[in-house]
């Protein structure tokens, strides 16, 4: 009964006890949004150098106090003092220069693209020359000096001087040109005012380069329209010679290295010369020793013989060539480059000597007279090699900017720069048909030009090491000779170009080489030292060749 009346007590209505209710839990109010401090005000400095803070009436400012205490906190470039006054590493420092840097190129070469530059070239050269800047460089060519201007333009446009100076100049110009305006369309060459006696020389020079011309096509004529005439069987021949060489005679030329050599225009002699200075006369094909030529106090650096007399010219590092005849009595001695020379030639009509040199020129001497006739300019480095068109009105020089250049001896023009090689060009030699020109250069490479096409038809990865001479045989130019410093000559097709015989036997590098005029021999010398004469061994079959056409009668 008391458990019933435990029961009943909540729900008696005497009871004055409220009943029990279960808590009514209210919903979460949102997280509020705490506002950015502003920045701490830093101290600035004043006029007199104190440090002061910035205004502010009371602590519990509101938002607008708080922005004019940003504002104050501010410099006068926006950025607040830690931005400003904040230190960079030297690296960093570097880095940025660099940027800002390739910033205004970048922007120059925007301005500069956007000008107005002339295409015309003497347009460009006087558009310089009112700017008061070289109208040429030594060896700029049209599109190199247009951008040169284009490149000044933009500099002086960057800084507000272009239209200030040209108006200036076009002003002073415009005043000193009344009466000149016939004179608008004249052209002034960069030429130095010859000699009589060059003038000479030209005209003799342009009177055999004729005639020899004429003998060279009417021969070919005769060899295109001629049918008994077959000129690839005659190349084969040849072809077939040259594949017979051998080592015939190996000699011990002097105590020295030998740096040249060269056989006389009917092979019966071979002249020599060596870094000792000295240069010997061999006699044929036994190479036995003719006579000494001395004279030069420094090394020879070439020999060559006469095309039509028994003379020999040398060149030597003491900057002088000396002619000789071949009994060893010295002639006539040229003096005038101002460095070393490298390699000389003798002109077809046996007239004029070329010399070349590390002075940066070649030179054009009279024999008869020992007088230097052309002082000849055009190369940016030394000057190596030097060759004659076998007419006689050209001349092909190549030096250690790697270039060679063809020259009109005639109009003393240079008619021709032929680009290709990576590295210096140490010899050059033109082909006996008139249109074909060997150069060989320290890339390992012979290329063959054209000058019809006036390019480069061939490139011959001739040898591992640079090449030191470059030789067609002189008859007809049906093979080439190549000789390298990987102590190997190589005789190549002048059809395709493709090798034929490879000529080993010297254990050191080769430094020069030459043919004989019927391409029966070559020579190599070296500076091992010797002496080596390849022959072939066809060129004793000529009896039974004779047997057989007599069969044959």
């Amino acid at each position: 009964m008391d458990s019933e009346q435990e029961t009943t007590l909540p729900t008696t209505p005497q009871d004055p006890t409220p009943p029990t209710q279960m808590p009514i839990i209210p919903a979460f109010a949102p997280i509020p949004v705490i506002p950015p401090l502003a920045p701490i005000p830093l101290p600035q400095p004043t006029q007199n150098g104190e440090l002061g803070l910035p205004n502010s009436d009371s602590d519990d400012s509101g938002s607008d106090n708080d922005d004019e205490m940003v504002d104050d906190a501010k410099g006068s470039n926006g950025l607040s003092p830690i931005e400003v006054n904040y230190e960079i590493s030297e690296e960093s420092r570097v880095v940025r220069e660099r940027h800002e840097k390739a910033m205004r190129e970048l922007m120059l070469k925007r301005r500069a693209a956007a000008l107005a530059v002339p295409t015309n070239d003497n347009a460009v050269r006087e558009r310089l020359r009112r700017l008061g800047e070289p109208i040429t460089l030594f060896g700029e060519r049209e599109m190199e000096r247009r951008d040169r201007l284009r490149v000044l333009m933009a500099k002086l446009d960057s800084e507000g001087e272009l239209e200030r100076l040209m108006k200036a100049n076009e002003d002073e110009e415009g005043t000193g040109r009344e009466g000149e305006e016939e004179d608008e369309g004249l052209e002034y060459p960069f030429y130095t005012e010859g000699t009589r006696e060059l003038l000479e020389a030209r005209v003799e020079i342009g009177r055999v380069s004729v005639l020899r011309a004429r003998d060279r096509l009417a021969r070919a004529r005769r060899k295109r329209d001629d049918p008994d005439e077959d000129e690839d069987a005659e190349l084969g021949v040849a072809l077939r010679v040259a594949e017979g060489l051998v080592l015939d005679c190996s000699e011990i030329g002097d105590d020295r290295p030998l740096s040249g050599c060269s056989f006389s225009r009917d092979g019966k002699m071979l002249a020599t010369c060596s870094l000792t200075g000295v240069a010997k006369i061999w006699s044929m094909p036994n190479l036995h020793k003719v006579s000494v030529l001395k004279g030069h106090f420094e090394r020879a650096t070439d020999v060559k013989f006469s095309p039509v007399h028994d003379h020999v010219a040398t060149a030597s590092a003491d900057r002088t060539a000396k002619l000789w005849s071949h009994d060893g009595t010295l002639l006539k001695t040229f003096e005038g480059h101002l460095d070393r020379l490298a390699r000389i030639a003798f002109h077809p009509s046996g007239k004029y000597l070329g010399t070349t040199s590390f002075d940066k020129t070649w030179r054009l001497w009279d024999i008869e007279k020992g007088t230097e006739l052309l002082l000849q300019e055009g190369h940016s480095r030394s000057v190596y090699g030097i060759s004659f068109h076998p007419d006689g009105s050209l001349v092909a020089s190549c030096g250690l900017d790697a270039l060679t250049r063809v020259w009109d001896l005639r109009t003393g023009r240079s008619i021709l720069a032929l680009e290709g090689h990576v590295k210096p060009v140490l010899g050059v030699n033109f082909s006996p048909n008139g249109y074909h020109l060997a150069s060989g250069s320290e890339d390992n490479t012979c290329r063959i030009w054209d000058l019809r096409k006036r390019k480069s038809v061939y490139i011959i990865p001739a040898h591992s090491n640079l090449i030191s001479q470059v030789k067609f045989e002189p008859q007809e130019g049906y093979f080439l000779v190549t000789a390298s410093y990987d102590m190997t000559a190589k005789v190549w097709s002048s059809r395709d170009f493709k090798p034929v015989k490879t000529l080993s036997g010297h254990e050191a590098k080769i430094t020069s080489a030459d043919v004989v005029g019927d391409g029966q021999c070559i020579v190599t010398v070296s500076h091992d030292r010797t002496i080596k004469l390849w022959s072939s061994r066809s060129s004793n079959q000529e009896g039974p060749m004779d047997i057989d056409e007599t069969g044959l009668s």
